[in-house]
């Protein structure tokens, strides 16, 4: 991509390595489909009695996510709360850790490209804890607009990612405004209100500063083993800035624009004095 160097190159992994990712990787099975398991369950019974309402398997995610961090052994600290208020959130896209990152800090859904559907178990467990999938087509844009407000009528409180695509998690791309429409339509805007989230990770000592960054043609499969292998683990950040009534913009555009700029003040590959062309983090300082 024009926007990045080319990903950095991953040093060969040892026997340990391959220890140390097998026995995460083991773990993280056993949490993970354990906790599909109980959702599943617990949703069997929650579906009859609140419908569209979902009040406890949120919490399922919420802990199995919270699991993986520590198998992982992945630094998690919080700053701000996430908002009580009716709405989405919104953050920068760095990796597929932002996943397990969001989802431990609060309960919410994500939005997702709709070829997230088809990847190999990630598609499904992608479905089972209720991501909302959208198609680029024209066609399916009356829709998924309709798919939005059912649910943010329903309580849910939907993430997701402007940028359009994961980075290599040391800048911010420019928001894409198309998403923010849906916050525009049928009186929503009224009701509901907007979060950013800034998502910052600093990587392990020694490492390269985007070694959590997941874009370009890195495949999942070798990035997971990258980051399941290493001896050391880094930590992430996720920052929670005021929500905002989506009633104080005039527009779509607007919104985005002040969502892109909140989220890009606190990333350190984007603030005053950021040198995002040093990619190397020698001293596990925080940042790039």
């Amino acid at each position: 991509m024009n926007w990045s160097a080319e990903p950095p190159p991953r040093s060969s992994v040892t026997p340990l390595g391959w220890l140390r990712f097998g026995l995460r990787a083991a773990a993280l099975g056993v949490v993970t489909y354990g906790g599909l398991l109980v959702l599943l369950l617990l949703r069997g019974v929650e579906r009859p009695l609140f419908g569209a309402r979902r009040p406890w398997t949120p919490r399922v995610t919420q802990g199995v996510c919270r699991a993986a961090m520590a198998i992982m052994g992945i630094g998690l600290t919080m700053q701000g709360r996430p908002m009580p208020h009716r709405g989405a959130m919104v953050a920068n896209h760095g990796s597929w850790l932002d996943i397990f990152a969001l989802n431990a800090c609060a309960t919410m859904y994500f939005v997702a490209k709709s070829e997230v559907s088809g990847w190999a178990g990630i598609g499904w467990l992608a479905r089972a804890t209720g991501t909302v999938f959208i198609s680029r087509k024209g066609t399916e844009a009356k829709r998924q607009q309709q798919l939005f407000e059912d649910r943010l009528r329903a309580g849910h409180r939907l993430v997701f990612f402007p940028e359009g695509t994961s980075t290599d998690s040391i800048r911010v791309l420019p928001f894409k405004s198309t998403l923010f429409a849906a916050f525009f339509t049928h009186g929503l805007d009224s009701e509901m209100h907007i979060q950013p989230v800034t998502l910052v990770y600093h990587a392990p000592e020694g490492q390269d500063a985007r070694f959590y960054g997941w874009w370009g043609d890195m495949t999942f499969a070798g990035h997971l083993v990258a980051v399941l292998s290493a001896r050391r683990q880094g930590r992430v950040e996720v920052v929670f800035h005021p929500a905002v009534p989506v009633d104080a913009f005039p527009g779509r555009k607007e919104l985005a624009s002040y969502c892109e700029r909140v989220i890009a003040t606190v990333h350190p590959g984007q603030g005053p004095g950021a040198d995002v062309k040093r990619p190397v983090n020698p001293a596990g300082r925080a940042g790039p």
